[in-house]
């Protein structure tokens, strides 16, 4: 069993989950993790598959997605790993206020230097307001009310608003 990293990346149409998934699917490739959006009319999606399929054939089967030169589309195989727990507490920030440059490095630095690690991130401008979410791991020993204070100052800074929540648990 291999695991595979597939990148697609191109202007945004319908129909291009189903092509690659489908694809994967006759390969007999489990998708196992998956982040799929459309970026100012362009798509991207990032794909980890598990499964017997090599390299080449993975790449052959996918390489008419991008025939028409409007998709960029990349195989990489990963090494077996251990897949590592989340270890820390979930929380989700959300940032909005003027659109400027720094906002996102600036306030993911701050979840940086207290261990915190960033597992999904969107950003969005709507005309002159900017919009980012992220999801984050908190190690244990972290206060978030001190880091909500910490997050509160950078975003004063900034011009913009700050929150920081703990995730509420998925029921399934």
């Amino acid at each position: 069993m291999t695991l595979h990293a597939i990148t697609v990346l191109g202007h945004d149409r319908p129909g291009i989950i189903a092509e690659t998934t489908g694809r994967l699917a006759e390969l007999g490739l489990n998708l196992e993790d998956s982040s799929m959006t459309r970026l100012r009319g362009h798509f991207a999606m990032t794909l980890i598959c598990a499964g017997e399929a090599s390299h080449g054939r993975i790449s052959a089967a996918l390489a008419p997605l991008a025939g028409d030169g409007t998709l960029t589309v990349t195989v990489h195989e990963l090494p077996q790993e251990e897949a590592v727990a989340d270890a820390g507490r979930p929380y989700v920030l959300t940032v909005h206020g003027g659109d400027r440059p720094g906002i996102v490095s600036s306030v993911v630095r701050v979840v940086a230097a207290v261990g915190g690690n960033i597992t999904d991130l969107t950003t969005r401008l709507a005309g002159e307001l900017y919009l980012l979410i992220a999801e984050l791991d908190l190690p244990a020993g972290v206060d978030a009310g001190t880091l909500e204070g910490e997050l509160r100052a950078v975003a004063a800074e900034l011009g913009v608003g700050v929150t920081l929540r703990e995730a509420e648990a998925d029921e399934l």
